[in-house]
């Protein structure tokens, strides 16, 4: 079964190469509806990333993003978490505080990059200033939603059997809301990246935003293709491989699953 689906996924993926370049051939040949340097194809993109590996520049970037948006997300953890726990607490910070929060998160990440540059200058700080704006409140209402989805009668059945008030979020509160709170910082970690790519494009010298940006300027729309690649790549393993399981882990603990 395992090989079967490891077959489907090969073949699903030949085929993408296959429809891409395709795509390449009608726009910039048959139909000449584009300049070839204009459009990536899958030859140009494996050119361009065997470039920047043999000069480091994508381990450096890859290397360089992730440590931005790790210190960035961690930031929002703390913060978020927080700020969830006063709005759960506090019926007049809940009237008043979430509507506020919801509306902020509508915002685009770029919008906090003059914030971030007038604030902390051109540095590590005003990219992470982005990635913490980026994420943070989705932290803050996946902690405010997941506790709310708590059902009472834990709550009841904790004080009945003697849990003080201190130990209630940690021994009661926060495990039954850990699957909905998973599911929240999932969608953070992707706002996460996406206020990574905002800032890095405006205020850095190594990373995948500026990568991206050096395709640009130099009219290399493989390089653009590749930086966007392997931003898609990071995403799918952090995914599949923290998210998804722990997700899945926890439902399956719970018989849910």
């Amino acid at each position: 079964m395992k090989t079967r689906k490891l077959a489907g996924s090969v073949l699903f993926l030949i085929g993408l190469l296959a429809a891409w370049q395709l795509l390449y051939v009608a726009a910039t040949d048959w139909l000449a509806w584009a300049k070839p340097y204009a459009v990536p194809h899958p030859s140009g993109v494996a050119q361009s990333v065997q470039a920047l590996l043999a000069n480091g520049t994508l381990f450096a970037a890859v290397a360089k993003s992730m440590l931005r948006v790790l210190t960035g997300f961690a930031i929002s953890l703390v913060v978020g978490v927080l700020f969830g726990i006063l709005i759960i607490q506090s019926e007049y910070l809940s009237r008043n505080l979430k509507p506020l929060l919801l509306g902020i998160q509508t915002l685009p990440s770029v919008c906090w990059v003059p914030f971030a540059i007038l604030w902390f200058g051109l540095n590590e700080s005003s990219i992470i200033f982005v990635v913490v704006m980026g994420s943070v409140f989705s932290i803050s209402l996946a902690v405010e939603s997941g506790i709310k989805e708590v059902p009472p009668i834990y709550i009841k059945a904790a004080k009945t059997m003697g849990v003080t008030p201190a130990n209630m979020y940690t021994k009661v509160i926060f495990p039954a809301a850990l699957p909905s709170f998973v599911a929240g910082l999932k969608q953070a970690w992707s706002f996460a990246w996406r206020a990574l790519m905002s800032g890095e494009v405006m205020s850095a010298s190594v990373g995948l935003g500026y990568t991206l940006m050096i395709g640009r300027d130099l009219a290399d729309i493989n390089q653009v293709m590749t930086v966007m690649l392997v931003i898609v790549l990071i995403g799918i393993v952090i995914d599949k491989g923290i998210f998804s399981s722990v997700e899945n882990y926890l439902l399956k603990k719970r018989g849910l699953k």
